[in-house]
């Protein structure tokens, strides 16, 4: 019985080490997503022409819009605008704006033909740029180009 009892310990033994080895289980399939229906992918949010006109420290109106710079491929993109000549329709910081403005965009605008409104903030960032191009404005993010509706 000895004899049967030092050779069925070791089977024993090995057996009970592969049997306890533990398999990675991946997170991801115990993963719950609580916010599926909520999610929207792949989708910017587009801010109405009323909102983007409360939250901009300055409208202005413009035919006379064009793009003189780009840093598109050089890092963050960013577009630099010069308005030539407008009109102002809010303003909560200049009370006399002087034309040609140039303004800076992270997003590329598609001005239309006609006059559209142009919705700007006070310019956050971009530090070395402003100072070298004299830029205090910036277009308002999520703000698409509207047109002006003749009334």
């Amino acid at each position: 019985m000895k004899l049967r009892l030092n050779h069925f310990l070791p089977v024993l033994f090995m057996g009970f080490l592969f049997s306890c080895e533990k398999k990675y289980q991946r997170p991801d399939e115990y993963k719950v997503d609580l916010f599926k229906d909520e999610r929207s992918e792949n989708q910017a949010y587009v801010m109405s022409e009323d909102e983007a006109y409360d939250k901009s420290d300055m409208v202005l109106s413009s035919t006379n819009t064009q793009l003189i710079d780009s840093s598109a491929g050089r890092g963050k993109s960013f577009f630099i605008y010069k308005i030539n000549a407008g009109s102002v329709k809010k303003t909560t910081r200049d009370s006399i704006v002087t034309f040609p403005i140039e303004i800076l965009s992270t997003q590329k605008l598609k001005f239309k033909k006609d006059s559209s409104y142009i919705f700007l903030q006070k310019l956050k960032g971009f530090k070395f740029i402003a100072e070298e191009k004299k830029i205090k404005y910036q277009w308002v993010t999520g703000a698409p180009v509207y047109p002006v509706k003749n009334n």
